[in-house]
């Protein structure tokens, strides 16, 4: 089976909501309402992914926060409600963040750490995981640097265990070292079961889909790249994939591309080549996807600046 078959094949993300803000409270009851969720529902989209961290859900000793629950709650309803299905992603666990500047640190050698990012899911699973047919978990965003692997493979393993005592049915998604690289998917352990999937990231080629992006410190925040100019050859995103390709067959796993996207720095004419040949390879092999991102956090799909493409890019997602 494919994530399609469970009604996850197109979808956007709903970064910068409960994730990667300011956590103020004029944010995170106003950045996504139900309005957006009815636009995205119009765009033809089957579901959305929700981006979580964890001190919107967790206090700093464990325990739950009531307020970060329920506005994930109202999310999900709204979500029935305009027959969309949901991805929750923990982007964020106490001791880790995939960006450097949250100064998260400890997590894959702390068992203090880990025995919250557990609890945390449990209590996911305790609220979501009767939902089975609508709810997915993705256990953790982007895991960074190879010599995780081996500690991650065990957690995840661990968690997995724990949700599936509370969620027996629901999907659980799972990603490798370098970001959720692609390449890096080999080496993920076997899935615990046919509902663990495995899940990638796609930005290729940086230079191009991340021009002048300031948090990249070794691109030349100057340079303009053309799609022209990047130059990607016709099976480009084929090879790409196609170290996670074995691993789902080799498995017989499920597969999922859980964030890709090109800058706004990037022409609107550009970006819409880009996402039509990546497209293009999703369809070949029907991997399900979730472009990056819904608004704003310099990847907004419902940006002005695309307003002229929009029509034609959305074919593509």
């Amino acid at each position: 089976m494919k994530m399609k078959d469970f009604g996850f094949y197109r979808g956007v993300n709903l970064g910068g909501w409960l994730s990667q803000c300011d956590y103020s409270e004029e944010r995170l009851n106003g950045f996504i309402t139900k309005k957006d969720i009815a636009v995205i529902a119009g765009w033809g989209l089957d579901h959305v992914r929700i981006p979580v961290d964890y001190n919107v859900v967790q206090r700093e000793d464990g325990s739950v926060r009531e307020d970060g629950f329920l506005r994930i709650e109202r999310a999900l309803k709204w979500c029935r409600e305009y027959g969309l299905n949901a991805v929750i992603d923990l982007h964020k666990t106490a001791g880790f963040s995939f960006d450097k500047g949250e100064k998260e640190a400890g997590f894959f050698e702390n068992p203090a750490y880990q025995a919250r990012f557990y609890g945390l899911w449990e209590e996911m699973a305790r609220r979501f995981g009767a939902d089975s047919g609508h709810v997915a978990f993705e256990l953790l965003n982007e895991v960074t640097e190879q010599r995780f692997i081996s500690a991650w493979n065990l957690i995840a393993a661990q968690c997995i265990r724990r949700i599936r005592a509370l969620a027996p049915q629901t999907l659980i998604l799972v990603g490798s070292y370098h970001n959720n690289s692609a390449a890096a998917v080999e080496a993920l352990d076997a899935p615990a079961d046919g509902r663990v999937v495995y899940n990638f990231h796609c930005y290729d080629p940086l230079p191009f889909t991340h021009q002048g992006a300031h948090w990249v410190d070794w691109l030349d925040q100057k340079a303009r790249v053309s799609f022209e100019e990047a130059a990607l050859p016709a099976d480009y995103f084929d090879r790409q994939f196609s170290p996670a390709l074995r691993a789902a067959q080799k498995h017989g796993a499920m597969l999922y591309c859980g964030e890709y996207g090109v800058i706004d720095q990037a022409k609107p004419e550009d970006a819409v080549k880009w996402f039509r040949q990546i497209h293009d390879t999703f369809e070949k092999y029907g991997i399900s996807r979730c472009a990056w991102s819904y608004k704003q956090m310099d990847f907004g799909l419902s940006d002005e600046r695309l307003d002229g493409v929009r029509e034609e890019l959305l074919k593509l997602l």
